[in-house]
């Protein structure tokens, strides 16, 4: 799920090369620490259609969402064949929840600035605009 979530239009590289360059491999690497949470979809098959996760990071490590050290950046992917069927809404709708639930005062993600999609879908859950870098825009969700 992870590699699904990342937006990369043409010439996505392989999988593997993906998921082991540095700035992704910080994504996954070590889980299961302090501050990792994640939510699985399944269909009636009992397959994985869907994640949301989210992962504290610190001013020395940085996610491409970061705010600060205490601010969980959220990840998220929805297998093709049911997106635009409400998975992602409702992954992060309980995603929002576990993170008040754990006292969290805020939550962070990036998304691709062509991936319009997904921008409205955090729009319309409370997600506001916090910064651009690059070609990702970062958003906030205040509790």
């Amino acid at each position: 799920m992870l590699y699904e979530s990342i937006h990369i239009p043409e010439n996505k590289p392989l999988k593997e090369v993906l998921l082991n360059s540095p700035d992704i491999r910080k994504y996954h690497e070590g889980w299961g620490r302090k501050g990792d949470e994640v939510l699985i979809a399944f269909n009636t098959e009992n397959q994985t259609v869907g994640a949301v996760w989210y992962r504290l990071f610190d001013d020395h490590n940085k996610g491409y969402g970061y705010i600060d050290g205490n601010t969980p950046e959220i990840g998220m992917a929805v297998s093709k064949e049911v997106r635009g069927r409400g998975v992602g809404t409702i992954l992060m709708h309980e995603i929002i929840q576990q993170a008040m639930d754990e006292g969290y005062n805020t939550i962070s993600l990036s998304v691709d600035l062509e991936n319009d999609t997904a921008i409205n879908m955090y729009q319309k859950l409370g997600f506001k605009d916090y910064e651009v870098v690059g070609a990702s825009k970062t958003m906030i969700y205040k509790f």
